[in-house]
């Protein structure tokens, strides 16, 4: 496994925003689609990939990502969706992330749809082609990370791509199944092989190399004018003083005074 991209940079995190532009967009279409399909169901043959139904509907491809069969199955893959989803669209961008989300998905779909060609009778429907590219996307970007299987669990994950990687290449032997695991299989492959190629993945490092500076250097900014602030406060009370004396404070002067002097005594530490 070479899996090293990200250990120079060990845990490092931020915090995500609660929604991106993308994840918001691709989240608020599957659900307008999925209650569109409840109230009329045959969406499903005119948005679904089916052998049977992709000539002359060509946009079955990239429509049959955003219709889903059940509250749970749409409610999963946009939880997963956002979840995976955010960082990594912080780190690569809009664009980047659009362009990947979009090539697993439709190259996931076309697999199946090869393997389907003679079953007229299968259609295809969700985002999880998509979906498991994102998790495999994940697990190279920040293998390292920690997830939690049911929230109770640690797992690296490295560990967990690999686990749900080997489950859905042994479940898409059960040909009885209504859960296409050749379409999960697939996603990770296409997005392993995307991202595997040297200049995406060069390029990938790149913009993760400078959106951790950007991140380094704001966080040092907000340190400094925070400090900057606390110096002023302090520098007004201490002016104070020099006018009418200590006793001359208020005591909820006095409190701040004490208060800022700590903190700042502490970003002086943390500097140190």
């Amino acid at each position: 496994m070479r899996y090293q991209f990200q250990s120079e940079y060990g845990q490092f995190s931020w915090k995500p925003r609660i929604f991106t532009d993308a994840i918001k967009i691709l989240i608020g279409i599957n659900i307008v689609l999925y209650l569109m399909r409840t109230l009329a169901p045959v969406l499903t043959r005119v948005f679904g990939l089916s052998a049977s139904t992709v000539f002359p509907m060509i946009w079955q491809p990239v429509t049959y990502m955003f219709i889903h069969g059940g509250f749970w199955h749409v409610t999963i893959n946009m939880f997963v969706l956002w979840m995976f989803g955010t960082e990594l669209e912080m780190v690569w961008g809009r664009k980047a992330f659009l362009k990947y989300y979009f090539i697993t998905g439709i190259g996931s779909g076309l697999i199946w749809l090869l393997f389907n060609i003679t079953n007229p009778y299968a259609i295809l429907i969700g985002a999880s082609g998509a979906i498991y590219g994102i998790l495999m996307a994940y697990g190279l970007m920040f293998p390292n990370r920690t997830v939690y299987i049911y929230f109770l669990f640690p797992v690296k994950v490295k560990w967990f791509v690999l686990l749900i990687g080997a489950l859905a290449f042994f479940s898409s032997f059960d040909t009885t199944s209504k859960i296409s695991n050749l379409t999960h299989l697939s996603g990770m492959l296409v997005g392993y092989l995307y991202l595997r190629s040297d200049q995406q993945w060069r390029n990938l490092k790149i913009a993760f190399r400078r959106r951790v500076v950007d991140l380094k250097s704001l966080r040092e900014e907000r340190r400094l004018s925070k400090r900057r602030e606390l110096q002023k406060e302090i520098d007004r009370l201490l002016d104070k003083i020099n006018r009418v004396g200590y006793e001359g404070l208020t005591e909820k002067e006095k409190a701040d005074l004490y208060s800022a002097s700590r903190k700042l005594s502490q970003e002086q530490k943390k500097k140190d």
